[in-house]
């Protein structure tokens, strides 16, 4: 899906978010635990909406950090399902940061998840994706 953004086919777009003095690292840039964060914020969202189930993280890989951000920046995250296993769900997210007094953003941050679903009592749940369903 085109987001509009210029960035290509990079998914649905799951956080907007500034970049504030808390996330900060000692060197006055945003901290890379914090741009993690909110990637795998913004694919528990996807996860969550496309299953209806409670989604836990099981697995983080292929971690980038191509672009840096300063506080104050806008923090935009897209999240695309890779794959879809009986009770797992992989998704890549890519983060592109925006200097609040301009258009122009560039990649930051990407990385992919793996979310398994539970059920109510906290147990793999095979997975259904509502919206094939609807």
């Amino acid at each position: 899906m085109d987001t509009g953004s210029g960035h290509g086919e990079v998914g649905d777009l799951v956080i907007r978010v500034t970049a504030m003095p808390t996330d900060l690292n000692p060197y006055g840039g945003v901290f890379g635990g914090w741009l993690m964060c909110q990637l795998a914020l913004g694919a528990s969202s996807l996860v969550t909406r496309r299953t209806g189930l409670k989604a836990v993280v099981v697995g983080a890989t292929d971690f980038a950090f191509p672009g840096a951000m300063q506080v104050g920046d806008e923090l935009n995250v897209y999240a695309d399902v890779l794959r879809v296993g009986r009770t797992s769900m992989t998704v890549r997210t890519r983060g592109f940061g925006r200097v609040r007094a301009s258009d122009e953003e560039v990649e930051v941050a990407n990385g992919t998840f793996t979310f398994v679903g539970l059920d109510t009592n906290d147990r793999p749940k095979p997975l259904a994706d509502r919206r094939k369903e609807a």
